[in-house]
C-alpha cells in the first residue's frame, strides 16, 4: 500500500525520496506493508498549533502520531474493507527536529527516520507513559530500526532511549 507523504513547511528543506523509503522499509519490518500511512512534514507553528490542541501543550514537538485504527502494542489493526487498510496519520516537526540536530551535531535525515520509526510505534498502540510500555516500545523501535540498518547500512538507534 501506500505512504502518502505530504512537506506543509518551508523552513527545512526535507528529502522526501530517502525518507518515503524509510518509512516503507520500516512499516515492512511492522508487518504492516499492506496498510497506507500518512507522513505530514510540518513546521513549528502546525506543530505547536495540534501539540495544544491534542495533549495541551502549546508548544511545538518532534513527532505527534493519530491512528486510524485502536489497538493494543504489537496488534495489526483488523480492517473490514479495503477503507481501513489505514494505520494513520504522523506529523514530523521537521523545523523542531532540525533545530535538535544542529543542537546536537546529528544528522537531520537520520533522525528524520528514527522519528518517523517512533511515529510508526504510536500507530501500532505503543506507548512510553510507564517504564513497562517503555521498554516494549523501546524493544519495538530497536527492532525495526535493527531491520531499517541491515537494508541501508546505517546505525540508527531508537528515540527513547534513556528515557526511564
Amino acid at each position: 500500500m501506500s505512504v502518502v507523504l505530504r512537506n506543509a513547511q518551508r523552513a527545512v528543506p526535507v528529502r522526501r525520496a530517502p525518507l518515503r523509503r524509510a518509512v516503507c522499509a520500516l512499516r515492512a519490518a511492522l508487518g504492516a506493508a499492506r496498510f497506507d500511512v500518512g507522513l505530514v512534514c510540518a513546521g513549528n507553528g502546525l506543530m505547536r498549533r495540534l501539540n495544544s490542541a491534542y495533549r495541551q501543550r502549546p508548544e511545538p514537538t518532534d513527532v505527534l502520531s493519530f491512528p486510524f485504527h485502536r489497538v493494543a502494542a504489537g496488534e495489526l489493526p483488523q480492517p473490514r474493507c479495503r477503507d481501513e487498510y489505514n494505520l494513520g496519520d504522523i506529523f514530523l516537526g521537521v523545523e523542531y527536529i532540525h533545530q535538535q540536530c544542529c543542537d546536537t551535531g546529528e544528522d537531520f535525515d537520520s533522525v528524520l527516520a528514527v522519528t518517523a520509526a517512533h511515529g510508526l510505534c504510536h500507530l501500532l498502540g505503543y506507548q512510553h507513559n510507564t517504564k513497562l510500555e517503555w521498554q516494549q516500545m523501546y524493544q519495538k523501535e530497536a527492532e525495526i530500526l535493527e531491520e531499517l540498518n541491515r537494508l541501508t547500512g546505517a546505525n540508527l538507534r531508537p528515540l527513547t532511549a534513556g528515557l526511564f
